[in-house]
Order: C-alpha cells, then sequence, then structure tokens
C-alpha cells in the first residue's frame, strides 16, 4: 500500500515536468515564430518596399538611396563607368544648420576603395572625426553588396551617419539595385549593430585585393578620386587611401591655422607619409611617430618599394624639426617637386583632377603632382601633421600583374607629359 501511494506521487510529479517541458517548448515555438516575424517586419522596415513598409513612418535615408538608384547613376568621361554620386549623404551634409559655424566645412577627407577594404572606414573615421566623402569601386555580385552595407551603415552606424558621404562606382553594364530581395544576406544586420557590421564586412577583407579584381577588371583609382573630392562642398581636401590613418586633430589645426594664414593659390601643403609595421599601434601625435620612427617600427612610406617617390620629403628635416607634437600647424619649409615625388597634401578643391585614363598600378598619383608643378604650385611640408599606411609595403604581397601594369601606366605618362606641353604652354617648368 505504501509503496503504491509512492508510486501514484511519482506519476503525479512526472506528468507535471511532462506538461511543464510541454508548455516550454510552446512557448519557445512562439517566440521563434514571433522572432521570425518581428525580423521580416524589421527587415521591411529597412530594406522593404514601400508596399511591406510602414506607410505611417517615412525612412528619409532609404527613401533617398531608392531616389538616387532610380537615376541610374551618370556615366564617366571614358563612357566605361556607371557612378551614384551621393547614393548616401551625412546628416552634416543634408542639414547644414543656420549660424553654424562655417570653419567646420573648411577640410574634408576623400578616400577610394573596394567593398574588400572598407572596414579600414571604422578606424580611418574613429581618428578623423570629421567630414568624409568615400568613393567604392564594386563589380559584378558586389555591386548589390555594397548597395546594401553602407546602407546599413549610415542607418545603424550613428558617426558613419553623421559625417560619412558615399558614391559608388560600377562597370557602365552594371546597375545597383535596393536590396529588397536579399533577405537571408542582410536581414540579420540589425542585430550586429555597427560593430557587427564592420566585423563582417571585414570576413569579405581576403575575397580579392583592389588592384585584382578580376582578370578583365580595372581598378579605377583615378576616376574614384575624382569622385570623392567632388563628393564634398569643403574648401579644401586631403585626399587618401582608406588604409591610411592622419594624425590626430588635423582637421582641428588645420582650421586653426586658417586663423593665421590661408594656403596661396597656388601653394598645397604636404604631410609626410610614414608605414608602420602591422603589430604597431597607429601614433596619434608627432612625439609618437618619432619614437617608433627612431626604432625602425615606422617607416617613410614606399621605402623597400620606392624610395625616391618620396624622398623629396626630407624625412630627416622633418624629422628634426624643432616642433614635435606641441604648438600649431604651420608651414616647416617649401620644396621644388621632382620626379617621380606622389606627396599626400590638403589643396583646395580648385586643384587639377586626377587624370582617369590612369588605373590599376603605376603614375596614377604621380601625373597628377606633375601637372600641379607645371601648373606653377609650390609643395609646402607642414611641421607636425603626417598620414601613416597600415603595414609595411613589401614586394611579395603584391598582385601577379603589378610589373606589367607599371610599364603600361609608364608609357601612357610619357604622352601625359606631352599632354601637360599643350597644356600650360607657357610654363618654364617640365617633369
Amino acid at each position: 500500500m505504501h509503496f503504491s501511494k509512492k508510486c501514484s506521487v511519482f506519476k503525479v510529479v512526472l506528468s507535471a515536468l511532462l506538461i511543464v517541458a510541454l508548455l516550454q517548448l510552446l512557448y519557445l515555438s512562439f517566440l521563434s515564430k514571433l522572432h521570425g516575424k518581428q525580423q521580416r517586419y524589421k527587415y521591411s522596415e529597412l530594406f522593404g518596399s514601400k508596399k511591406t513598409a510602414n506607410q505611417g513612418e517615412k525612412n528619409p535615408r532609404r527613401e533617398h538611396l531608392r531616389y538616387s538608384l532610380s537615376t541610374g547613376g551618370i556615366f564617366d568621361g571614358s563612357g566605361q563607368y556607371r557612378v551614384y554620386k551621393n547614393l548616401i549623404k551625412s546628416d552634416f551634409s543634408t542639414n547644414q544648420k543656420p549660424g553654424a559655424d562655417p570653419r567646420s566645412h573648411h577640410l574634408a577627407l576623400a578616400t577610394h576603395t573596394t567593398i574588400n577594404n572598407l572596414h579600414h572606414l571604422s578606424s580611418l573615421l574613429e581618428r578623423w572625426q570629421n567630414p568624409l566623402s568615400v568613393a567604392i569601386f564594386a563589380n559584378g555580385q558586389d555591386v548589390k553588396f555594397a548597395t546594401a552595407f553602407v546602407y546599413a551603415l549610415s542607418i545603424f552606424c550613428p558617426q558613419v551617419q553623421a559625417l560619412v558621404d558615399f558614391h559608388l562606382v560600377c562597370h557602365s553594364g552594371e546597375m545597383a539595385s535596393f536590396p529588397d530581395q536579399d533577405r537571408e544576406h542582410f536581414a540579420g544586420l540589425e542585430e550586429m549593430g555597427c560593430s557587427g557590421i564592420f566585423a563582417k564586412l571585414k570576413s569579405h577583407r581576403d575575397k580579392y585585393k583592389n588592384y585584382a579584381i578580376g582578370s578583365n577588371v580595372s581598378y579605377p583609382n583615378n576616376l574614384l578620386r575624382n569622385v570623392a573630392r567632388s563628393g564634398t562642398d569643403a574648401a579644401y581636401i586631403l585626399v587618401i587611401d582608406i588604409d591610411m590613418i592622419p594624425s590626430a586633430n588635423l582637421h582641428h589645426q588645420f582650421v586653426t591655422m586658417l586663423m593665421r594664414r590661408e594656403p596661396a593659390a597656388d601653394e598645397v601643403l604636404v604631410l609626410p607619409a610614414f608605414e608602420i609595421r602591422h603589430t604597431r599601434k597607429m601614433p596619434a601625435t608627432k612625439s609618437e611617430l618619432v619614437q617608433l620612427y627612431q626604432v625602425g617600427e615606422v617607416r617613410p612610406f614606399y621605402d623597400e618599394l620606392c624610395p625616391r617617390c618620396q624622398a623629396p620629403t626630407n624625412y630627416s628635416q622633418w624629422v628634426n624639426l624643432a616642433s614635435k607634437s606641441s604648438g600649431p600647424l604651420e608651414v616647416a619649409y617649401t620644396i621644388n617637386w621632382a620626379d617621380p615625388w606622389e606627396p599626400f597634401y590638403i589643396g583646395a578643391r580648385t586643384v587639377s583632377l586626377y587624370d582617369e585614363n590612369f588605373r590599376q598600378y603605376g603614375f596614377n598619383r604621380i601625373s597628377q603632382a606633375c601637372e600641379l608643378h607645371i601648373a606653377g604650385y609650390r609643395f609646402s611640408v607642414v611641421s607636425n601633421a603626417f598620414v601613416v599606411h597600415k603595414g609595411f609595403k613589401v614586394q611579395g604581397e603584391f598582385h601577379s600583374r603589378k610589373d606589367e601594369e607599371n610599364r603600361k601606366n609608364r608609357i601612357l605618362f610619357r604622352s601625359f607629359k606631352e599632354s601637360l606641353k599643350a597644356k600650360y604652354p607657357n610654363s618654364p617648368r617640365h617633369c
């Protein structure tokens, strides 16, 4: 009898546990369906068509993107590329408030990349923290990928939303479209947040190098530089590659400098360019940079591949200036341009554009510096600002067709120099 009672109690407890387990399974199933429904709703809000999105809440970024894409972009001068300028506009560009300090838009940074290097934008923006114009080249499926991800960055990353203008370049035979049918690729973006989106972009980085996109695909670096430059209204522009970082507080230093003196109409302000070992933290100030330079952890940009390309900067003179990281930004010394110098500089938006015939590797920046020289510009090196490339440039890391492209562009550079004689017939200078 006692055993029978125990058995009955056990059965009751077991039945109760089974009922609880069943209820939990039903609850989890309900939550899963609810989460899926919320995900679909969030996706339709973010990327969905006007029919599926909430008509009561306008998403101005989505509508601007739709409009930009609906224009079909414009063709570049060669007719080989389609350009979507201002595909995504920053709050800074869209909402210039009346009475705002006009100096805040005196200097913008312009850069270019493919989607596989876009993850560098995170560290670049963290350091720069001011208006930034980014031109992205995409090919094939990456056109859709780039469109979705720059839109997601502009939605979920407050600094990107505030400061970054995106422009998209693809082949003329391709068209960008709104990513409203790619839920399996992009529905989780709102869960990732800003850091998660950059992490996903970083996982895409090894797909190819900028100059090795495909056997018949040329990276139009100078077209991208011009698109990024023209995509900002700033009076002065600094053009760098996306895997470079400027020194800290450069924007503030430059704006303060403008209060004392503006660059002459025929003057550009050169920022010495360095490269740093991959394992080292990016220096913020000149004193930090010099310490790393003295122990070989930082060296002149292209020091191994083309030391002549940066030698006119006169690194020893710059490093030994009395001014370290303290003191205002000022012109330290002025240099005459010499072939094949390709400096990074702050210049007025009126300086010559880059020649878009140069693509892939070789002579794309030298050609523009050469034209500035013939046009009569002087190159003034600033005292305590600089740019640094992430990682040492070494021979073995380049794509296989680098030397072939360099030879081809060398021939193009010769004809380019001949064209400058006709463009500047009264110039006593030559390249």
